[in-house]
């Protein structure tokens, strides 16, 4: 989530563990709806490894700038339809007709940088293939495990190596991908492992995270 949403969003709601009336404990963003409960225990912070699926979460990330988590999470259906499936080949094949359709598709954020900047990752991603790079494999090697949070106020909104990776990305013509989006994209997709401690989804976000080799390009790929 971008733009500190953990940390200091008002969405959210900071403090130690919410539990449940099963006692299930979970970070409190993670206890705050049944959208944030099922994105919480099934899928942020599981490692996500796929070059299609990084594009989307730095995508989404980019496009929440500003606004709820939420948001994003109800349309994210939408922005895969529009986007198909953020498949980098297809959406680099994207122009100017395409545009014009989705500023006026109402099941996405209808913002002209951000779609563009969408189309314009998306040729990145195949620049970084004929490079002989892959995404996934650039945003992992910049994993590292941290001290873990008791409090969502001990998880950082920005940190040094999210502004490094940041800067690989701007470098390889990424846009919307600043340092705190760039942090968000790595909690997201279990680069780092941000759950508090005591939380149903720590270890086993963390057990998946010492499982995962890092990327090299699908060779397959053309």
């Amino acid at each position: 989530m971008a733009d500190g949403e953990l940390g200091s969003n008002s969405d959210l709601t900071a403090g130690d563990l919410a539990v449940d009336d099963h006692g299930v404990a979970r970070c409190p963003w993670g206890a705050s709806g049944d959208d944030y409960r099922s994105y919480h225990d099934t899928e942020w912070g599981r490692p996500v490894i796929d070059d299609r699926a990084v594009l989307e979460r730095l995508c989404l990330e980019g496009f929440q700038s500003g606004l709820s988590w939420l948001t994003i999470l109800r349309k994210r259906d939408g922005f895969r339809k529009a986007f198909a499936r953020f498949d980098p080949v297809q959406v680099a094949r994207f122009g100017t007709d395409d545009v014009n359709r989705l500023l006026h598709d109402s099941s996405i954020i209808r913002h002209r940088g951000k779609i563009e900047a969408t189309i314009g990752n998306a040729r990145s991603v195949l620049s970084m293939w004929e490079g002989g790079e892959s995404l996934a494999g650039l945003v992992w090697s910049f994993r590292f495990d941290v001290d873990p949070p008791r409090r969502l106020a001990d998880v950082p909104a920005v940190t040094e190596d999210s502004k490094a990776l940041a800067k690989e990305l701007k470098q390889r013509g990424f846009r919307f991908v600043g340092p705190t989006t760039a942090y968000a994209a790595m909690q997201a997709m279990g680069v780092v492992n941000d759950h508090l401690i005591g939380c149903v989804a720590r270890e086993p976000c963390q057990r998946l995270r010492s499982d995962v080799n890092l990327p090299t390009p699908d060779p397959s790929r053309e």
